[in-house]
């Protein structure tokens, strides 16, 4: 089964850390990776930018409007994700549980109800 480990940060509290503990959430990441891929439950991980970065995009009467930011006002935000491949919902908890942000904020874990990518 699948499961997207959703990531969330809040902005505010990553820029107060220090080096050293960015640092370590990197070598984390840098680790898990090699974890599952190893195991063969990694399918794929993805890093969102800040955000501020961020256009939220309606369709109002046949007409696009774009706002700068992000839909939901709120201190965490979804910073990225990992999908994995494994035998349980079980298991998705632990592989959340080895990723190193969840020591800062919460990671969500969802069952995959369709994939129709490429690799799917």
């Amino acid at each position: 089964m699948k499961y997207m480990l959703v990531m969330n940060l809040n902005p505010k509290q990553f820029e107060s850390l220090t080096e050293e503990q960015r640092d370590e959430i990197f070598r984390g990441h840098e680790e898990l990776i090699e974890t599952i891929t190893k195991s063969g439950e990694m399918v794929t991980t993805v890093a969102l930018a800040d955000p501020s970065q961020t256009v939220t995009v309606r369709v109002r009467d046949g007409r696009t409007v774009g706002t700068d930011g992000p839909y939901q006002a709120s201190e965490e935000f979804v910073c990225g994700y990992y999908v994995v491949d494994c035998e349980s919902r079980e298991r998705a908890v632990e592989l959340a549980a080895l990723i190193p942000d969840a020591r800062y904020a919460p990671v969500e874990v969802r069952p995959i109800m369709y994939d129709g990518g490429p690799e799917a």
